[in-house]
């Protein structure tokens, strides 16, 4: 899918909950292109799973097949950023709030679900694999939440330097509210300004 939308796919990750493919994308993709290409990974995991469990030759591992899939399909689709479950939710998001506080309120979301998920791991079974996990996945959300500003600067060059066509138009105050697939009309100082206008200024140390 991502190659029927001519995303540049740069590596493939392996992680102990799975695999992560990586994106040579721009900040200001499309939100559906985006949203169809997540949701293809777990779609194409769950076709592999009915693949496996109808070849006769796997019949004897049918309980194990299904444990395994099932567990990584529902860890995956967690809340939690960069998971898909992280991601998909920041697509959603997007669709109604702007750059930054859609990323800012899904990591909080994570920060807050992998504490839920200790206290519940702490309360049932804590084994050695459970605490490495969650310390992995605390350590990606810290990362990713000191990327934020990084993210939105990217986002904001792209926009400066690439000439985009959206079909919603928002009248914001702030460069630093800019949605993604729509344009903007900003209010300063009682004027209104294009972003192209404000985003000129921002990148040459006038704003």
């Amino acid at each position: 899918m991502a190659k029927l939308f001519k995303f540049e796919i740069d590596k493939i990750y392996f992680y102990p909950y799975g695999g992560i493919s990586k994106f040579n994308l721009q900040m200001n993709v499309s939100l559906n292109k985006e949203l169809v290409v997540l949701i293809m990974g777990p779609l194409f995991q769950m076709i592999a799973f009915l693949v496996l469990i109808n070849i006769s030759y796997f019949n004897k591992y049918k309980l194990l097949i299904y444990s395994i899939n099932f567990s990584i399909l529902f860890f995956n689709l967690l809340p939690i950023y960069p998971l898909d479950g992280g991601k998909l939710l920041n697509i959603i998001f997007n669709y109604k709030l702007n750059f930054k506080r859609s990323l800012k309120l899904v990591i909080y979301i994570s920060y807050l679900t992998v504490v839920l998920l200790f206290l519940y791991y702490f309360k049932t079974s804590v084994s050695l694999n459970v605490i490495f996990m969650l310390i992995f996945l605390l350590y990606k959300i810290i990362s990713e939440n000191k990327n934020i500003n990084n993210y939105y600067n990217k986002f904001l060059l792209e926009r400066y330097l690439n000439n985009y066509y959206f079909k919603k138009r928002k009248k914001i105050l702030s460069i630093n509210d800019l949605y993604r697939d729509c344009s903007h009309i900003i209010k300063n100082n009682n004027h209104y300004y294009t972003e192209k206008e404000i985003l000129r200024k921002k990148f040459n140390g006038r704003y």
